[in-house]
Order: C-alpha cells, then structure tokens, then sequence
C-alpha cells in the first residue's frame, strides 16, 4: 500500500470582473447623442449669428447699396471699393441727441443695478443665517412677487408717484413728485428686480458653511461683520450673476423708462432714442443698425467680463453637498 501525500486545496481565484460592454454608437447610442448635441448646438449659434452679421454688414455699408442689394452680398466682393463706409456711425451719432441719451442710460442702469443688488444681499443674508418670527412666510411672500406682471404695477406706482396715497381722508404717503426723475425710474427698477436678486441670493447664500459662520460667532463677530466680511466676499459669483441680469434688463427697457422717465430730448434713453431714430415713416433705418451695434458695446463688455461667475452664481445653491 502506497501512502500519497494529501493535495492541499486549490487556492481561491477571484473571478476577474467582467468587462463593460463598450458604447453602442446605434440610434440612441452615446456617439450619435454627441454628433447630435453637437449638430443642434451649431444650428441654434447659426440661427443667431447669421441675422447679427447682416445687421454688422449693413451697419457698415452706404445707403444706396442698402436699399437696392441685400447685405449677403457684400460677401461676394468684401474688397470692392466704396462697398464700404463708417458714415452711419457718424450720423447716429451726430442725430437726435444719441450721445445725450448714452449717458442717460449709464445715469439710469448703474444705479438701478447696484440698489437691488445691495439691498438683497442684506435681505437674502437675514432669510438665510438669522432667526426672526416669519422668516418663511416673508421669504414665500417675496418669491411669490416673481409672478405679478411688470405692466400691472405701472399704474399704481405712476399715481402713487404723483398723488401719494392716502385713506379716507388721511395722507399715508405725501405726493412724492417724482415722475420725470431719475429717482423715479432707479426706485421703479429696483422695486421689479428686487424678487428675483433675493431669491437667487438667498439660495447661494444658504449653501455656505454653517461652520464658517459658527466660527465667526464663536470669535465674537456681529451679524454686520460677518455679512461684510465673510458672506459679500464669498458671494462674488451670485452677485455677478444678477448683476449681469439686471444690468441688461435696465440697459435694454423701453417701457419702464418711457413711463417713469418720459421721452423729452433731455431725459430720454437710448432705447428711445433708436425708436426715434429711424422716424415715423421708417427712413434712415440704415442708422438703426449702426446705434444698434454702438448700444451693444457696453453690455457685451460687462457680460464678458463677468461671464466667468455667471454659471457658478446660478448653479451654486442647487444641489447639496
């Protein structure tokens, strides 16, 4: 009888993972999706961007290449001599007090920017880091002014700048006078914007570390201290944002100013001004394009400039962790 050594037991072999199958690039596959984003990514910058280069090239050609060929045109032949002119820019602004109506604008979008701005973040800082009986309730009240229209204000706040208000027989507010002024449209503008610059602060501010502000408390720093020192540096990115909005919604309003404002050569804007421009009948519409493109440099720039937060002031606050 032969006496075999015991086979010792086989080893555990962990069974290697399995392969992932690779993408499919079929209909709904990964590859097409990407072509496909790709493709309605190009169509909607087209759709844009073609009627921008014909306002640009007519903005720069002569008046009796204007009304007799169309601006694509001017592609077929870019160096012909006298295809090309900077007449309209001169005469858009040498017409109709287009410079008087630039710094009108500034006079009315500056400051109607930084209001709003200023005053939501007190606001949006007390909703999110201080307690006080009805915080909720205000708060829902305030986001729930997003939905009244603009245009059912008008009214009331026009009166209510010309006759005050009063009940019965008693004066609540004087008559304030304040139609025709500047104040009047900086105190119209914020009043419209200030919803929305609560709401998106708010959100953005709420998303801050607790422990930031705890700290701060611990060191004997008041609400004020914290707020300016801690809370204003690190909101840049949501106060870029709605100072992005609301500086193109006051550069680019009609109605608000026209109302508040009033169309006289002295105070008019330079959204009154381009409706002015081409007249009554529509002649001279080839100035239009030039004051068009003068009225954008401004926007372009602080848009430019603060793009760079637009994205993380909108997006901050919306997700946890």
């Amino acid at each position: 009888m032969t006496l075999t050594a015991p086979v010792p037991p086989p080893d555990f072999v962990a069974t290697p993972p399995r392969k992932s199958p690779p993408p499919k690039s079929g209909i709904l596959g990964v590859n097409q999706a990407g072509w496909f984003t790709r493709i309605t990514i190009l169509l909607v910058v087209l759709l844009w961007l073609i009627p921008t280069m014909g306002v640009l090239i007519t903005s720069f050609r002569p008046v009796h290449l204007v009304e007799t060929t169309g601006w694509w045109t001017a592609l077929a032949h870019p160096f012909q001599a006298g295809a090309w002119t900077v007449q309209n820019y001169r005469d858009a602004l040498d017409t109709g007090g287009f410079q008087n109506a630039f710094l009108n604008t500034l006079a009315v979008t500056i400051p109607a920017t930084v209001i709003p701005i200023t005053i939501a973040a007190f606001a949006a800082y007390a909703f999110s880091w201080m307690d006080f009986r009805g915080r909720y309730v205000m708060f829902v009240l305030v986001v729930a002014l997003l939905v009244v229209p603009l245009q059912m204000a008008l009214i009331p706040i026009s009166r209510l700048y010309v006759d005050g208000a009063s009940i019965g027989h008693v004066r609540i507010i004087p008559d304030l006078k304040l139609n025709g002024t500047f104040l009047g449209v900086w105190l119209a503008h914020a009043g419209f914007g200030l919803p929305l610059a609560i709401y998106l602060l708010t959100n953005y501010i709420r998303s801050l570390p607790s422990s930031i502000m705890e700290s701060a408390k611990i060191d004997g720093a008041s609400h004020f201290t914290i707020f300016w020192r801690l809370v204003v540096p690190l909101s840049v990115p949501a106060l870029a944002a709605f100072a992005i909005f609301q500086f193109l919604w006051v550069w680019n309003d009609l109605l608000v100013a026209y109302v508040f404002l009033g169309g006289a050569p002295q105070t008019q804007v330079l959204t009154i001004a381009l409706a002015n421009l081409v007249g009554q009948h529509g002649e001279n519409w080839q100035l239009l394009t030039s004051a068009a493109f003068i009225s954008m440099l401004l926007p372009l720039i602080v848009f430019f400039s603060l793009q760079r937060y637009f994205v993380r002031g909108l997006t901050a606050g919306s997700v946890k962790g």
